[in-house]
């Protein structure tokens, strides 16, 4: 919202400064705005005029005074002054303003404009490996991808959510191996355990003890080599395998991420990359560009390799990019590889590492590769609308389905220790040309997600090293707390308190509060921290209703809600109405002086979440969004106590601060929805 008036600023001082001073375009220094330091000095701030002394031989204070002598009305804007230091200062119209979040017509309020190049952008997270449960690290990605995604819609981008689904990889195959070396299961076997069992519990179990039959004796690392060649080959039982438990196990994702309201547009099957050969393109593309070739030598002789730019850094050492994978015949070479200069694409069995279906995947997301995938209808949406999955096989396209893939800009929610890998992708797309593509090829990196102590005892972690600040989890191990368990003891824990603040409350009202109140704590305290930081998760300090949190958000949200909806009652308005009587109604309580300013201090924060916004979208941080929300929300506690609402007896005073406390509330409630979080009716 804000940013329309600061595009009318700028727009008005340009033209002041081609006017004025017969400047070129081009020679227009950047309209900066800031915020001044005290509401007397105005609600926006420009130091042009410091930009332009020395060009002009002349003090910033007079070149100030000559731009607002010669500025003209400006839209939303009730005047402008030249401070004594040089800078020009905006005072914004305050009725306009309030007008303007509440979603009237306003003829004095500037025009609006997009808030982002609308260029489709793809956006791919959560890719968890389908062979077992999700766990709360895997939650951290998902809601940092879910918030990016909705961040970008909010200004105005076309985006298309991808998930990316590992159905060949190690992992799938570890379960595999279980099954069959372990368990000595057939595929009708693990059907029937599917069907009377929690499946993705199940092999969350199997899975780590998989992990320990490997470590008794690592020859057995031979029966995972045999997997996954008999997987990616496919057209056997041990394929037919793979691909029931993948197919199992993202359903079970699906329904645990829905509970997060996270959605996808289109599931990429990394089988489909390697059946219709988009792998055999990208490789014909790297070799003869010269980008790849066959080392004849040392200990990746017959590998198929990528020399690595210095700027790629290094490969990390200390924790593998994903769980070794016999890079050149052996996963016991996997550490001495990671050290090389050259980065194994294909391995000298001919399998291709994860490394190369990724690229053949960028490629693909871009519009680079010249081929497509075939897509089948795979489940509902949350809107109601279908879930596209790719295939191999044609015949279950519908001419409704929408055009995936082509994308002017992707991002990559991946973790940290993927950032060596990324790089590789960009290296890839550079090498071949495409400079362009590989700028707008983004990883949105973050920091693992570990335990407090606190939390750890209370989920029955005994043996944790209490020097540590934190617990960490090992999902390969079986050690780590399940994204649903987590889930569902946040929404328990959240229901003894919703049932005790609200006994009259009937169960199934109390269920649902105790949901979003849930969710909230998780999606808030997973975004609530700058991506780069590692975070010990908590649970008490997530649920809490005061201090910086989910469930404190929503309380202020209903709290505000349930002020206008007295005021309502009392007055016989709806907000409708309401926004309409402000255009006649004297806006007293909004003038200039101590009353005045802490009211509209309320105002110009809510307004300002379209900045807010984009400025998350811009610097790649969804925590300022939440910082913001946080801040707006103490910003209207200090608000609701120095004023009384309901019981203000001057009829226009009440009318507009309750027209400020819902405008509060409705731009809390959607800066709230862009991190994914639902308010609820009742606390």
């Amino acid at each position: 919202m804000i940013l329309r008036f600061h595009a009318a600023v700028r727009a008005a001082l340009t033209d002041t400064l081609l006017r004025v001073y017969a400047l070129e375009p081009a020679a227009i220094p950047a309209i900066v705005l800031e915020a001044p330091p005290t509401r007397a000095m105005g609600d926006l701030a420009c130091p042009v005029a410091f930009e332009l002394a020395r060009r002009l031989r002349k003090a910033p204070r007079a070149i100030a005074a000559e731009i607002v002598a010669a500025l003209g009305p400006i839209p939303g804007v009730s005047r402008t002054a030249a401070a004594p230091n040089g800078y020009v200062n905006v005072f914004l119209d305050r009725p306009t303003v309030v007008r303007l979040v509440l979603g009237a017509d306003d003829a004095n309020a500037p025009a609006a404009a997009p808030l982002l190049p609308a260029e489709k952008t793809i956006v791919e997270h959560t890719a968890i490996n389908p062979n077992k449960a999700a766990h709360i690290g895997h939650l951290r990605n998902t809601t940092l991808g879910d918030t990016l995604v909705r961040l970008l819609r909010h200004g105005g981008v076309p985006v298309e959510v991808q998930n990316y689904i590992d159905d060949t990889g190690v992992q799938v195959g570890d379960v595999v191996v279980g099954f069959q070396h372990l368990e000595k299961k057939t595929l009708d076997d693990v059907r029937a355990i599917a069907d009377a069992t929690r499946f993705d519990y199940y092999c969350w179990d199997l899975y780590a003890r998989v992990t320990e039959w490997y470590d008794a004796d690592r020859s057995r690392l031979k029966v995972r080599s045999e997997t996954l060649h008999a997987i990616e080959h496919g057209g056997n039982d041990t394929a037919a395998l793979g691909a029931f438990i993948a197919d199992r196990i993202v359903r079970c994702h699906l329904k645990t991420m829905a509970r997060l309201n996270v959605d996808y547009d289109l599931l990429t099957w990394e089988g489909d990359i390697l059946r219709l050969k988009f792998w055999a393109t990208a490789f014909d593309l790297l070799r003869e560009s010269g980008t790849m070739f066959k080392q004849t030598e040392g200990k990746l002789a017959g590998c198929w390799v990528m020399p690595i730019d210095e700027d790629a850094g290094e490969a990390p050492t200390d924790a593998a990019p994903k769980p070794p994978a016999a890079e050149a015949g052996g996963a016991e070479e996997e550490d001495q590889v990671t050290e090389q200069r050259e980065k194994v694409i294909v391995r000298s069995d001919g399998t291709v590492t994860y490394v190369g279906k990724d690229i053949a995947y960028q490629y693909w997301k871009l519009g680079l590769l010249g081929k497509d995938f075939n897509y089948r209808p795979f489940g509902t949406r949350l809107a109601g609308d279908t879930l596209w999955a790719t295939t191999t096989t044609p015949g279950e396209d519908r001419p409704d389905r929408p055009a995936f893939g082509c994308a002017h800009a992707v991002y990559n929610v991946i973790d940290t220790r993927q950032s060596y890998l990324q790089k590789l992708l960009k290296q890839a797309l550079a090498t071949l040309g495409h400079r362009d593509e590989a700028e707008r090829s983004t990883h949105f990196s973050y920091e693992m997600v570990a335990l407090s102590h606190r939390t750890a005892r209370e989920l029955g972690y005994t043996g944790q090293d209490e020097s540590k600040p934190f617990v960490e989890v090992s999902g390969r191990k079986g050690l780590g707390v399940k994204a649903d368990d987590l889930l569902d003891r946040m929404i328990g824990k959240a229901r003894v308190e919703v049932e005790s603040r609200n006994p009259d409350m009937p169960a199934e009202q109390a269920l649902a509060t105790a949901t979003m109140l849930g969710v909230s704590a998780v999606r808030y305290f997973l975004v609530k921290f700058t991506r780069t930081k590692m975070i010990a998760f908590d649970m008490d300090d997530a649920l809490a209703f005061e201090g910086e949190s989910g469930p404190y958000l929503q309380y202020s949200a209903v709290r505000a809600q349930n002020i206008f909806g007295k005021l309502a009652a009392r007055d016989g308005l709806t907000e409708d109405a309401l926004v309409a009587t402000l255009a006649t109604t004297p806006a007293d309580a909004l003038e200039p002086g101590d009353d005045g300013d802490a009211l509209w201090e309320l105002a110009l924060e809510a307004a300002r979440l379209d900045e807010v916004a984009v400025q998350a979208v811009r610097t790649l941080e969804p925590a300022v969004l939440a910082k913001y929300a946080f801040g707006l929300a103490q910003t209207f506690n200090a608000v609701y106590h120095r004023f009384p609402i309901l019981n203000e007896e001057r009829e226009p005073h009440r009318l507009w601060r309750g027209a400020v406390i819902s405008a509060y509330r409705r731009q809390l409630t959607a800066a709230l929805g862009l991190m994914g979080i639902d308010v609820p009716a009742r606390m």
